[in-house]
């Protein structure tokens, strides 16, 4: 998990080189919405087919090494490693559900990606219903600030879009906005929820619904900043707050006043892999499901999993983020989903969200110098006695989706770069690989 900023990643983003891409990215600014996408990837490749797992070779000397890394914390470990035709070539506990954190997230924009695809956009907007009453509805841009609702309060006024209203007028404006019991997961931990990584999913979040710490009534203070630009631009207005689920016979011939457009799905992506940023992840989740109820948009994304032919014995989907400790994956599935998403017809997309070792995002900091540096693209998670890694790493041998789960051990980070660069020492394998039968009589 990352405090993160929106506004500020984009501007720091700015300048970003995405050398899979072979392009540049050009991200908004704190000011100005863009019509053009944030990044111009090259078109999706044909689908060739999906590799699946296969069990079939080992590498004896990089599972020797991985044993010998692990030594006597290997009962906290799940570790997998596959070539880029699914090919196992080093497993320990890989089928071992464990707690993923943030990788979690891979989950997320794979399922995502897939549903909605690369220029997807969360919406904003507000309408005339045919009694006359305005109404705004979003769709969770993470976005979302202050510009904007001063430019909806204008147009509600009738100073800019349509001038229905004069500034003399009382606007009567209705706020539809999700029920409280939905703004947070129920098995979030209560001391999470207090800080910005853990800010209530809305679907009207100024800035997220975090500021220092996270908004704990975020639609009051909406309601509040509203009401209060309004009275600035010399209106007034009666807001009202309602479930955005109810149904009004109304809406149906309402007339569009306004909108604002959220940055395309690819751009999402990269909020919620590279940067970990919660918020991003469960506007997802609930969007690719078609549900803001948490538990059906979880189940509809283990439907989704399973679909793609995973190994999803023990898996477990209970948010988008990861931040839930009763999610559960095993490294075989996340190194096998990767593998995957290599081979979908928008990969593209899908590595360009992710962190690089030493060069950007969550793993901006780490690997600074070695041979992992600008080779290594993947997600992090964090939580109290939970570190994870999974991702691609490019190897002269091709790449290798690589999955660790660490659950209760010690230095998990210092191991997990001696993983990742035994990874890169033995590929390709300098000898001939092991059955898994031997690999069982070997240990």
């Amino acid at each position: 998990m990352t405090l993160f900023v929106l506004r500020e990643y984009k501007q720091r983003a700015a300048m970003l080189f995405i050398p899979f891409l072979g392009i540049g990215v050009t991200l908004i600014g704190s000011d100005v919405k863009a019509e053009l996408p944030l990044l111009n990837p090259p078109p999706p490749s044909q689908n060739q087919g999906y590799p699946a797992l296969q069990y079939g070779r080992i590498c004896p000397p990089l599972q020797k090494k991985l044993h010998s890394l692990l030594s006597k914390q290997k009962w906290a470990w799940s570790v997998s490693v596959l070539d880029q035709h699914g090919q196992l070539l080093a497993d320990v506990n890989g089928k071992l559900p464990r707690i993923p954190a943030s990788n979690q997230k891979l989950i997320t924009t794979a399922f995502a990606l897939d549903r909605l695809g690369p220029d997807f956009k969360l919406r904003t907007q507000l309408v005339r219903r045919s009694d006359g009453v305005l109404e705004i509805s979003g769709e969770g841009d993470p976005d979302l600030g202050i510009s904007e609702i001063q430019r909806f309060a204008m147009a509600a006024l009738g100073q800019g879009g349509s001038r229905t209203h004069s500034s003399s007028e009382v606007v009567q404006l209705v706020i539809r906005e999700e029920p409280r019991h939905r703004w947070w997961p129920n098995d979030w931990e209560p001391v999470d929820r207090t800080y910005a990584y853990g800010a209530p999913i809305t679907r009207l979040a100024l800035t997220s619904n975090a500021l220092e710490l996270s908004v704990i009534n975020p639609a009051n203070r909406l309601k509040h900043l509203f009401k209060s630009e309004m009275l600035r631009q010399g209106g007034k207005a009666h807001l009202m707050l309602v479930d955005h689920d109810q149904v009004n016979n109304k809406t149906v011939n309402s007339v569009l006043l306004h909108k604002e457009d959220s940055a395309p799905m690819h751009a999402l992506l990269s909020l919620a892999n590279a940067e970990s940023h919660n918020f991003t992840a469960e506007v997802l989740l609930r969007h690719a499901a078609d549900s803001w109820d948490v538990k059906q948009a979880s189940w509809e994304a283990m439907r989704w999993l399973k679909r793609q032919n995973l190994p999803t014995s023990g898996l477990q989907i209970a948010d988008g983020s990861g931040l839930s400790r009763n999610n559960r994956l095993t490294s075989q599935a996340l190194a096998t989903l990767l593998m995957r998403m290599g081979n979908h017809p928008l990969a593209a997309y899908y590595q360009a969200s992710m962190a690089i070792a030493g060069q950007r995002g969550t793993l901006r900091k780490l690997y600074r110098g070695s041979e992992l540096e600008g080779k290594f693209w993947g997600k992090t998670g964090t939580l109290t006695g939970v570190r994870s890694v999974s991702g691609i790493l490019n190897t002269k041998d091709g790449p290798r989706y690589v999955s660790a789960l660490a659950n209760g051990a010690s230095y998990p980070n210092e191991t997990i770069g001696q993983l990742l660069k035994a990874t890169a020492r033995f590929s390709p394998c300098p000898s001939s690989a092991l059955t898994v039968k031997q690999l069982d009589e070997h240990g």
